[in-house]
């Protein structure tokens, strides 16, 4: 007689933390930034190996590149990020106060249309 499963709490699932320290799925703007830094940082670096052959600068020049690459695409990700919940922000409070405001004496709609 086999016995029946016993409901188990729910499983979390586990999130991808780079370097145990960077929650990859849940912060916003982290997981593009890690992936365009990462092909900047070969593109940099190949590309440096292929014009001077020095193994030794061209991996400098790769960690350079994907460093200037991830901060710049954090930087560009996070401004627009910030714009888009100030511009989410203002729309939400304009739909409050038409709802809150319609069909009363304080509806500026109201007051254009008997002017």
């Amino acid at each position: 007689m086999a016995a029946s499963p016993e409901p188990s709490e729910p499983r979390q699932q586990k999130t991808f933390k780079l370097l145990g320290i960077l929650d990859v799925e849940n912060i916003p703007c982290a997981r593009g930034s890690v992936l365009y830094g990462s092909l900047g940082s070969v593109v940099a670096g190949l590309g440096h190996f292929l014009l001077t052959s020095r193994i030794r600068r061209s991996c400098d020049v790769g960690v350079g590149g994907f460093i200037v690459v991830t901060l710049g695409y954090w930087l560009h990700c996070r401004y627009n990020y910030a714009k888009q919940r100030i511009q989410e922000r203002i729309t939400r409070e304009g739909i409050k106060n038409k709802i809150l405001y319609e069909s009363t004496h304080l509806d500026p709609e109201r007051k254009q249309a008997k002017s």
